[in-house]
């Protein structure tokens, strides 16, 4: 077995140790989630947990980790009789990110089943991290059925099992710590509200501290027994510390006075629900406990504010987590004494009709006529206020909820949510022979098969005799992620501020929603004579969000080139995910009035296009190599005023796609339902 790296050994990341030992002591306060860049020794401290814990006391051959003192009833090993118990470390149980539900929850004993013909359960991992450590790496990662389950079982401390005839239900209990890397996407507000406390990590600038890790970290490879033996008295007084703390906790005092400084300061940071304030009440008390108190000071509740707060306090996943520690202190202060406190006459930028920190939206009239209205357009369609000259950037509109753009067809790209695919997971409708190895048994459709044959194959006993030949495969509808990539203009006719907020807006909702449906998200924006890459595919749209916000527009319309610079994102991402559809959202006017580097697709020479028809029909090849390959895309027109040359639906047609206005994209509008965004396989054919 190898030898943990010792907890006690970790450089710094005092917040992450600190975070981990209140579990440890108090269980009930709900687990960790370490966020983080990558090499900063997450998944080390957590697994060097374990070897800290009390060991726990068990039913003599319970699978299911039944306490002796008090043994669960309804435990499918059971009915137990209260008694001694074997004692056993507490077990650290991880859950792979590629992990089947099978293998979470449990499933029937598919061997035992057919050969002998009775129901038998075969525990899964949430029956083995009862009473310990559950862990999940990339937590983010994690597909959506098993976030689910998840969720359930941490909910009821339970989990349920109701498949193929088979219904169990057992305890499970766990200490839930899951760790991530914010660059590779976000989690869910489901399942992030689920950790108790939170905390972000990050490698140390300091030489020294850095100088300290490398040498503990070579020392410990070189030799993992001598390392660990070097700690070992450390190790020691910290375990002792856990089991003190423990016996410490049940008298441990949280006053009126702790408990009023806890809801102001939860309704203070405007965190929703009431589980905020629980989880920092059993936060504050661990505290005290570890440290040797009886009663929960003011300096405890603000250590459990800064743990259990910052996850809960973000609306989006473009929010940046986070607590504002004078705010804190200020809230605190006001609820030290007796009193209540007199209302600040200045709200101040979170209080009151204060938009949250929001700055005032671009003053002037939202109509054609106002201060910030589009400049009129000069020849060639290119407005005559912008010119070649780069604008600042404007700040988008407020987001809204999207209307649902999905890919038609069936695929069998990554889990998600957004459009229709062949899946491991999702509901059953249908069976086929297996191609390959077998993944999924359709048990009834198996029994058919098999069924037949019984009297030939001289069947005797309760057991049916299968044969390779009679095992059926499910096959199984759900929903897939795809790759939404963002094609913007950002040249100089979409200058004018209030649309470009807008559009920005727009853009921004369209995130939001490949956020909660577990798409990836790439960006290329086009101005000027030229096309960049703003963002590569990737599964943190808050990247995304962050890019969009900084976008400067300016310049000409290289709308050929944003085609081509697409279809080679495309290209090369087909390589690296085949299985992964995608869908090209176009956020344009549908201007064209640079050729550019886009000149090539015309397969003639010559010098700069300069506008005329010539960049239009640029465009227009460029859209064609999207028709020819059956890329799903929609156009999201941009285009205001009173004159509309409807330009951004031609594209659309080019495309094979669907061009929409701003308004048409939100859920609530009239248009109203769901939008297939159309391929052109049929054209192709």
């Amino acid at each position: 077995m190898t030898t943990p790296f010792p907890f006690t050994a970790v450089v710094g990341q005092d917040d992450l140790r600190l975070a981990l030992l209140l579990n440890a002591v108090s269980p009930a306060v709900g687990g960790v989630l370490v966020r983080g860049e990558k090499g900063t020794a997450k998944s080390t401290a957590v697994r060097a947990l374990s070897a800290l814990l009390p060991e726990v006391a068990v039913v003599p051959g319970c699978r299911f980790s039944c306490d002796p003192a008090a043994p669960d009833p309804s435990c499918p090993d059971g009915p137990h009789e209260p008694g001694a118990g074997d004692g056993r470390p507490a077990r650290m149980v991880e859950l792979p990110v590629g992990a089947s539900e099978d293998r979470l929850v449990g499933a029937l004993d598919i061997e035992r089943a057919l050969a002998e013909g009775v129901k038998a359960f075969e525990p899964g991992l949430l029956a083995d991290a009862h009473r310990g450590i559950l862990y999940v790496d990339e937590v983010n990662l994690l597909h959506d059925h098993l976030v689910d389950l998840l969720l359930d079982a941490a909910a009821m401390g339970a989990s349920y099992v109701e498949r193929e005839g088979v219904s169990v239900r057992h305890a499970a209990r766990f200490l839930l710590v899951g760790t991530m890397n914010p660059e590779e996407g976000e989690l869910r507000p489901q399942l992030l509200d689920r950790f108790g406390l939170t905390v972000e990590v990050a490698a140390s600038r300091e030489p020294d501290e850095r100088v300290e890790v490398v040498r503990r970290r070579l020392a410990y490879d070189d030799d993992p027994g001598a390392f660990a033996a070097r700690w070992a008295e450390e190790e020691a007084a910290v375990r002792q510390r856990i089991v003190a703390a423990r016996k410490l906790l049940p008298g441990v005092r949280l006053g009126d006075g702790a408990l009023r400084q806890i809801a102001a300061t939860c309704a203070a940071f405007e965190v929703d629900g009431m589980r905020a304030d629980i989880v920092m009440a059993r936060t504050a008390t661990a505290l005290a406990a570890w440290a040797g108190r009886t009663d929960v000071l003011a300096e405890d509740v603000r250590r459990a504010a800064l743990l259990a707060l910052p996850h809960r306090r973000r609306r989006n996943p473009f929010d940046a987590p986070g607590l504002d520690e004078d705010k804190l202190d200020e809230t605190l202060e006001q609820f030290s004494g007796e009193g209540e406190g007199e209302d600040d006459d200045d709200p101040g930028p979170d209080g009151p009709g204060g938009g949250g920190g929001q700055p005032a939206p671009d003053s002037g009239p939202q109509g054609d006529g106002g201060a910030a209205a589009e400049p009129e357009a000069g020849e060639g369609g290119q407005p005559q206020s912008s010119g070649g000259q780069e604008q600042p950037a404007a700040r988008a509109a407020e987001p809204f909820r999207a209307k649902v753009l999905t890919v038609p067809g069936l695929g069998e790209g990554a889990a998600g949510r957004r459009s229709r695919a062949r899946t491991e997971h999702g509901r059953t409708t249908g069976a086929r022979r297996p191609r390959g190895a077998l993944t999924k048994l359709h048990l009834a459709a198996t029994v058919r098969a098999a069924a037949p044959h019984q009297r030939a194959r001289g069947r005797s006993g309760p057991g049916l005799v299968v044969r390779r030949d009679d095992l059926r495969q499910a096959t199984r509808e759900g929903r897939e992620g795809n790759l939404v990539l963002f094609v913007v203009d950002a040249s100089g006719s979409m200058a004018a501020r209030q649309r470009m907020s807008a559009v920005k807006g727009a853009v921004l909702s369209l995130l939001l929603d490949a956020y909660q449906r577990r798409d990836k998200v790439g960006l290329v924006t086009f101005r000027g004579s030229a096309a960049d890459v703003a963002l590569p595919p990737t599964s943190s749209v808050d990247a995304a969000a962050v890019r969009l916000e900084s976008l400067p527009t300016g310049g000409r319309t290289p709308l050929a080139a944003g085609l081509l610079k697409a279809h080679e994102v495309l290209r090369v991402e087909r390589l690296r995910d085949p299985a992964r559809r995608a869908l090209v959202v176009v956020v344009t006017d549908g201007r064209a009035t640079d050729g550019g580097a886009a000149r090539s697709v015309s397969g003639r020479g010559g010098g700069r296009a300069t506008g005329g028809t010539e960049p239009v029909a640029l465009a227009g090849r460029a859209a064609r190599l999207f028709a020819a390959e059956g890329v799903a895309s929609v156009v999201v027109d941009c285009e205001s005023g009173p004159v509309r040359l409807g330009l951004a639906g031609q594209l659309a047609d080019g495309l094979g796609g669907t061009a929409v206005s701003l308004d048409e994209l939100r859920a609530d509008s009239i248009a109203g339902l769901v939008r297939d965004v159309q391929g052109t396989s049929r054209r192709a054919a």
